[in-house]
């Protein structure tokens, strides 16, 4: 499975703009830095159409070592960050999840076929 990373984002957006490369990616990593330094102030960041990033603390909770088996230790809680899909993202993914399904669908009824010779 093939993964987007920060220089696909960079050279996609130069090539549909016309900026040079090296502004792009300037601008984009600012963006990912504004973000980031806005969770660590613990304001939440929303994004319309795409999704809202929300500063959480965890709960403290008991952990156990599966190599000692009698052992149990308390993970301290700590900031993490949630995220929560928008609605125009939400409902692309939904579109791509009934492809799927669709897709691996037919791939076992070939297979079922396949195999009733």
């Amino acid at each position: 499975m093939a993964k987007l990373t920060k220089r696909d984002i960079v050279v996609a957006i130069s090539n549909q703009t016309g900026m040079v490369q090296h502004q792009v990616f300037d601008i984009v990593q600012r963006t990912f830095d504004q973000i980031t330094d806005s969770l660590a102030r613990n304001v939440a960041v929303e994004l319309r159409n795409f999704g809202v990033f929300q500063p959480r603390l965890t709960k403290p909770r008991v952990g156990r070592n599966p190599n000692q088996p009698g052992s149990s230790f308390v993970i301290p809680s700590r900031a993490t960050v949630k995220f929560k899909a928008g609605k125009v993202m939400r409902q692309r993914v939904e579109k791509l999840s009934r492809e799927l399904k669709e897709a691996a669908e037919k791939k076992e009824q070939a297979a079922a076929a396949g195999s009733g010779r």
